[in-house]
This record gives structure tokens, C-alpha cells and sequence, in this order.
């Protein structure tokens, strides 16, 4: 079903960019906007160490995986529910809808990624071999927002408050993850349980990677990849166990 899964990908590419004023300007201008938001509140009135870089680079480089993470859940959680009328009137692989959302995610993180790019040319920011971590932490960052998209669709079929509760926790998670700040400004009194969070290592690694700021913590990154393939395995299960009842009770 290879053709079927680019053709919904490109159908949420087109449908994402279609009668839209600003077009793919909005990719780019909404994490800018939420990095100078960040850049005033945590380092011009919070005073957050910025290891001697411009902090807006800090929380770009910190948004730059969130903003992966988050849309890829997000995405993926209403995909079902979106496509409701598709459901009940043709039969197809149904893993298809979520797994169709991956080309626009990876599409919009590319062109962030441009971005990035260009701010690391303009503050003369040389990676190292350390950009060799990075396809680690956005394969990391994938599975784990994949898979609890799959778990939050499955169960959107049937209790529709999924789709409230899911960017509330995306709120939630953005404050308690390092976004806007280094994992290195938070207390060593609570670093054990805010190192639980499986968001904190990649990010962490993906900022590392490019501009060398904040701490690498390899068994963060391992933790955190046992929690994406295990939020990939039991969202799998539960879509697997949900499947056949979709096109009765969507």
C-alpha cells in the first residue's frame, strides 16, 4: 500500500498549504515568534545561562524538536476522527492515516530545520561530529510522538475529549521539557524526576548537536529511545485491538 501511503502523505501536504494567506511562511514564522517569546521571558527577564550565545539560537535550536514532537502528536491524534467519511464508506490498511501524516511533519521540521541553518551562518555557529547525533534524536522524538498519536487516535474513535485533552498535554509538556531554557538551569534537587520526562534527553542532544549548547546525556538518549519504541509498540496494540470497531462507532 505504498502508493495509497504518499498519497495521503501528499494530501496533507496540499491540504495543510492550500488557501492559506501566509503559506509555508507560517512554518517558519511561528517558532520564531515563540523563540523571541522565549528569548525575553527566560533571558532577558529570567536571566537563564546561554553558555555566551544569543539566547533566541538557545530557544530556536530548544523549539526546533519540540515543534516535531508536538505536531507529529498532534497531527496524528485527530487523523482518524478527520477522516471519519473515508472510514465508513472504503476499506484500507487504517494504520495508513497516522502513518500518513509523516511526510508534512518531516516537511515542516526540514524547513525549520533551513532555518536553523541560517541563524547558525549568521552567528558564524560551526557544528562538529556531534551533528551526527541529530538523526538519533529526531528518530527518537518521531516514535515517541508517533506512538502516543496512535494510542490518542485509537481512543479518539471512541471517546472524542481525547482530542481536548491531548494539546492541553502538549501545553503541559512544552514548560516541563527543555524548550525555551538548558536542562542545565534546572535544580539538581529535581533533576532525577525531570530527567523522567523522555523528551529531555533528544531535545537536549538536538540542541547539543547544532550549536554545542547544553549537556549530552547518552543514557538519557537510551532511556528515551526504549520509551519511543515502547509507546510504538503498545500504540500498535491498541490500534490493533480497536481497529475492526472504527467504522461502527466513528
Amino acid at each position: 500500500f505504498r502508493d495509497l501511503l504518499f498519497a495521503f502523505g501528499w494530501r496533507d501536504v496540499r491540504l495543510r498549504y492550500r488557501q492559506t494567506f501566509l503559506g509555508v511562511s507560517w512554518v517558519v514564522l511561528q517558532p520564531l515568534l515563540g523563540a523571541a517569546i522565549f528569548a525575553i521571558v527566560f533571558g532577558l527577564i529570567a536571566k537563564m545561562p546561554s553558555q555566551g550565545l544569543p539566547y533566541i539560537i538557545i530557544s530556536y535550536s530548544g523549539l526546533l524538536g519540540w515543534t516535531l514532537f508536538s505536531t507529529c502528536l498532534t497531527r496524528a491524534s485527530i487523523c482518524l476522527v478527520a477522516s471519519a467519511e473515508l472510514i465508513r464508506k472504503v476499506y484500507f490498511p487504517r494504520l495508513l492515516l497516522p502513518l500518513g501524516i509523516l511526510p508534512c511533519v518531516l516537511l515542516d521540521f526540514a524547513v525549520g530545520g533551513a532555518v536553523m541553518a541560517a541563524f547558525m551562518v549568521y552567528y558564524r555557529i560551526m557544528p562538529g561530529f556531534g551533528l551526527l547525533l541529530l538523526p538519533v534524536a529526531t528518530i527518537v522524538l518521531l516514535g515517541i510522538g508517533l506512538g502516543l498519536g496512535i494510542i490518542a487516535a485509537s481512543l479518539a474513535v471512541r471517546y472524542r475529549d481525547i482530542q481536548y485533552i491531548v494539546p492541553l498535554f502538549v501545553q503541559l509538556m512544552m514548560y516541563a521539557s527543555p524548550v525555551g531554557y538548558s536542562a542545565a538551569a534546572v535544580p539538581a534537587a529535581i533533576k532525577p524526576y525531570y530527567d523522567l520526562n523522555p523528551l529531555v534527553a533528544p531535545i537536549e542532544v538536538m540542541r547539543w548537536s547544532l550549536i554545542g549548547a547544553g549537556n549530552v546525556n547518552l543514557t538519557g538518549l537510551a532511556y528515551s529511545a526504549a520509551v519511543a519504541g515502547g509507546c510504538m509498540i503498545v500504540g500498535l496494540m491498541v490500534f490493533r485491538a480497536t481497529e475492526r470497531k472504527f467504522a461502527d462507532v466513528i
